[in-house]
């Protein structure tokens, strides 16, 4: 198993919009998962503005610019889209790539709650102009409705949004479904969610990869607290893993979203990364 980690040393060395300085101990907390076999840490690069400009208005953009964590959203972006492209070629099966000011809530020409670029508008696009038009499909189990996104992709069937958020909905010929999550769930009950309302849809959509927002600000005391506890996290993303091993043979991507605990993700995404890299079953 090929294992993408796309982590850069500047987003452990700011305090970010609304998640705080919560990567403070990486990439030293991954040291023995980036030692497995199969696992390799690359350092992204900034995305270009040519192809933010595919998704973005160039007045957000030009104001992005302008904002201090400009560098920290430009490298994010610029690591989903590296590593989904690896994927798509085989270079890798999947990827963790570690996301900071940027992510659901940017849409085409404005963007709010501490992410101001799109991550997957940009990736997605870059990977239909360079393979040709396919499917995709995108969990987001952030606390938050992925507003930006589902503004991007309105409209385009090919993609398949399902985000578990504080309402229902079902859009575009039930491509696009929101799933309200109450406070208080336990973490049997919103895995049970996830095959119920992601799971079953993603095997009948058959998607080239399956993308994963997964922020754990769901996580008891952080501030989307919906009483999950650390470990749900890491089943999370081995049941995804499995189901992705068997609709579109194993390509998975992670991106870290919201959540302000430093603990939560020191305890999370190392794990992750040994879920990624476990034989396919």
């Amino acid at each position: 198993m090929k294992v993408g980690v796309f982590f850069h040393p500047l987003f452990s060395q700011e305090s970010w919009p609304v998640m705080g300085n919560k990567f403070r101990n990486f990439p030293q907390v991954m040291e023995e998962a980036l030692g497995l076999s199969g696992v390799k840490l690359f350092e992204p690069k900034p995305v270009s503005e040519k192809l933010l400009l595919q998704v973005h208005t160039k007045e957000l953009v030009d104001q992005t610019k302008r904002a201090w964590y400009w560098e920290g959203a430009s490298l994010s972006v610029g690591g989903c889209v590296e590593a989904a492209e690896k994927i798509r070629r085989g270079e890798i099966n999947n990827a963790l790539v570690f996301d900071v000011a940027a992510g659901h809530h940017a849409g085409p020409s404005s963007a709010w709650g501490g992410t101001y670029l799109s991550c997957l508008g940009p990736t997605i696009f870059n990977l239909k102009e360079k393979f040709g038009p396919t499917r995709f499909a995108i969990l987001d189990t952030d606390c938050h409705h992925g507003d930006g996104t589902r503004a991007i992709f309105k409209g385009d069937r090919q993609v398949l949004h399902v985000c578990f958020c504080s309402q229902d909905a079902i859009e575009d010929e039930g491509t696009k479904i929101d799933v309200a999550v109450n406070f208080g769930i336990t973490d049997e009950a919103y895995l049970h969610m996830v095959k119920e309302h992601f799971i079953s849809r993603v095997s009948e959509f058959r998607p080239r990869i399956i993308f994963h927002n997964l922020g754990h600000d769901t996580a008891q005391d952080d501030y989307g607290d919906r009483g999950l506890s650390e470990s749900f996290f890491v089943a999370l993303a081995k049941m995804v893993k499995e189901c992705a091993e068997i609709v579109c043979d194993g390509r998975y991507m992670i991106i870290t979203h919201g959540g302000a605990r430093a603990d939560v993700a020191d305890y999370i995404f190392p794990r992750i990364i040994q879920i990624l890299a476990e034989p396919r079953s």
